[in-house]
């Protein structure tokens, strides 16, 4: 493989959208660019500047990548973070970084909006990186299934794959014994946070995930999952469970853990800067296949959900 960008020493990146209840674009954009802390303090989500101030100035910004170019949903916001986040060009529209820059990263968490959001940097060639879920529809993971089997360099990840309190379990689970039951929770909706959960828990269990049932409701999300491997996973989105976002629990039959995230900032720049080396090196960090795996259990979740509660197999959702 050779690289996706013409100089990997000095990548240009847009940073697209902004929907309500994500701030990305602030704290993603401060991980390339650093920040001003005065316009920082600003920002509606209170806990950007916290996390953020707490990490070392050596240690904030990942090196040879900067975010030149941004467009807001809300030309308002689109201001407010360049000033924050130090980015020298704001867009009318986000089509106009076309030939501005290297890479596009999709800073927003509506599955449903991602085929529109992505469509016209896909079709220009361009790298997407796709903020989770890629998708929340069949239709839509049949969109980017094709661009991918035709090449474009498209990625998505939750940031809860790169937590560094799970990492010890993502290397080996041989102490707990062989896994017979897993759970994780998170707050907020199934449709765009239960990818959090599900996407933290998948690199331990690995691929082979066969169904799912959501016995829950749009607000409590009680969703079973079964592996391969014999390991049942209950996951839980509770929209206003904010005291229990990343609560993983694996049990064994020799031992069990409990454990939780704790560093955001880790995850969300490990994130990027696995797109980042993607972008230098052409070499995803983990296969397709993965997300797409990963974007069936939360379609699945959804289709039980509105089902009654049935089980889905993943071999329904092609």
């Amino acid at each position: 493989m050779s690289s996706l960008v013409e100089n990997p020493d000095d990548i240009r990146l847009a940073m697209l959208g902004m929907v309500d209840g994500n701030g990305h674009p602030y704290s993603w954009s401060a991980m390339f660019n650093g920040y001003d802390p005065e316009e920082m303090a600003k920002c509606p989500y209170a806990t950007i500047p916290e996390y953020l101030g707490r990490e070392p100035k050596d240690t904030l910004q990942i090196e040879g990548a900067r975010v030149t170019h941004i467009w807001t949903d809300d030309p308002a916001d689109a201001q407010q973070v360049a000033q924050a986040s130090l980015i020298p060009n704001v867009v009318q529209r986000p089509e106009d970084v076309i030939e501005q820059v290297d890479a596009v990263i999709i800073a927003t968490d509506k599955g449903h909006e991602h085929v529109q959001r992505c469509r016209p940097f896909v079709a220009a060639g361009l790298p997407v990186f796709v903020d989770k879920p890629l998708v929340d529809n069949q239709p839509d993971l049949a969109v980017f299934q094709r661009s991918v089997a035709d090449g474009a360099p498209i990625m998505s990840s939750s940031a809860m794959r790169y937590c560094k309190e799970y990492m010890p379990y993502r290397t080996a689970t041989h102490e707990l014994g062989e896994l017979r039951f897993a759970s994780i929770t998170t707050a907020k909706t199934w449709e765009r946070y239960g990818i959090h959960a599900l996407e933290g828990i998948y690199p331990i269990l690995g691929p082979g995930f066969l169904s799912a049932r959501n016995t829950g409701t749009a607000q409590r999300n009680v969703v079973h999952l079964k592996h391969d491997c014999g390991a049942d996973v209950i996951v839980i989105a509770t929209v206003d469970m904010y005291g229990a976002f990343g609560v993983l629990q694996l049990c064994g039959t020799a031992s069990h853990v409990q454990l939780s995230m704790q560093d955001t900032f880790y995850a969300f720049k490990a994130q990027l800067q696995a797109f980042i080396d993607y972008l230098r090196t052409g070499v995803r960090p983990f296969p397709f296949a993965e997300t797409e795996e990963l974007m069936k259990m939360v379609i699945a979740g959804i289709i039980s959900r509105e089902e009654g509660g049935r089980q889905v197999d993943l071999t329904e959702i092609q």
